[in-house]
């Protein structure tokens, strides 16, 4: 018998993945964090990782760029006023007429893909889900959820 239920629509990261022939439950496992080196939020992020023995490959997007795929994938599951550092010099440094389009997550994507520095940092990608900054209790619950639910009255 032929099942007649449409299968959900991957993502476009997941997309991107089969491509490339690359296992969807191997993205789930691996933990990579989008950065740039000498960007001190990167660095205590990293630092933290190390110190809790959590692999992660680092993509530095300012050498590497970032795939259109990728940063779409973040824009399913984040806010694009999220992702866009409006804090930071490189958006100071865009234009008046760059910085009033940027209205919306495809006008944010073209920007982010533009320009990789307007991105907050660092983007830290770990069981399917995606997290912009760091702090060392937002990371804590990221990689023990368990843990920190416990400890929630």
């Amino acid at each position: 018998m032929v099942s007649s239920r449409v299968p959900p629509k991957p993502c476009q990261l997941h997309t991107a993945a089969r491509l490339a022939r690359i296992p969807c439950a191997a993205l789930m496992m691996k933990t990579t964090l989008y950065g740039i080196p000498n960007c001190d939020t990167v660095k205590k992020a990293r630092t933290w990782l190390a110190e809790h023995a959590h692999e992660a490959a680092f993509h530095d997007f300012k050498k590497q760029g970032l795939a259109r795929a990728t940063v779409a994938a973040w824009l399913e599951q984040l806010a694009w006023d999220v992702l866009v550092n409006r804090k930071g010099t490189t958006w100071r440094k865009l234009t008046d007429a760059e910085r009033a389009a940027v209205t919306g997550p495809a006008a944010a994507l073209e920007l982010m893909l533009a320009h990789p520095s307007v991105v907050k940092r660092p983007v830290l990608a770990h069981a399917g889900r995606y997290s912009v900054g760091f702090s060392a209790v937002q990371y804590e619950q990221l990689f023990n959820p368990s843990a920190s639910s416990k400890s929630t009255p």
